[in-house]
């Protein structure tokens, strides 16, 4: 395994950071990849219309725990606009890579944000322009 994988994915996996659930969370996302069966669920505590707070719990490789865990990172503190706007692409770059077969995990780590900020929104009544279209039940098969 170790081969396949830079020092960065392996922290993030032996180390993964923000890793658990929030009590009273404003919004929760999960998603399951019907590719490989993972799962990932996002908890995220809102300020302010930023991210004060994000944890993650997830099931599954150790590229999709790394890519929960790294995108963690890079939620707290930004405004919801902000996190909307990364994309699987920044995530994997954030981890210095992964293998081409284990991209689709930073997928399932985008996709459960958005969920969790459409969980947000829906319990709120606000629109934010990044979640246009989005539909958290559905396949995302999204290489941005």
């Amino acid at each position: 395994m170790n081969n396949m994988y830079n020092e960065i994915v392996m922290d993030h996996f032996m180390n993964p950071r923000n890793v658990g659930e929030i009590e009273n969370a404003d919004g929760i996302g999960m998603y399951g990849s019907p590719v490989c069966g993972d799962m990932t669920s996002v908890y995220i505590k809102v300020d302010n219309d930023r991210i004060t707070d994000a944890k993650f719990k997830t099931f599954g490789c150790g590229s999709a725990i790394a890519s929960s865990s790294i995108a963690t990172e890079l939620m707290k503190g930004k405004t919801i606009d902000e996190v909307l706007a990364i994309t699987t692409k920044q995530i994997v770059s954030e981890l210095g890579g992964l293998p081409d077969a284990k991209v689709h995990c930073s997928v399932l780590a985008r996709h459960a944000i958005k969920s969790a900020i459409y969980d947000y929104a829906q319990k709120t009544g606000k629109t934010y322009a990044g979640l246009a279209g989005f539909n958290p039940d559905a396949d995302e098969d999204d290489d941005e």
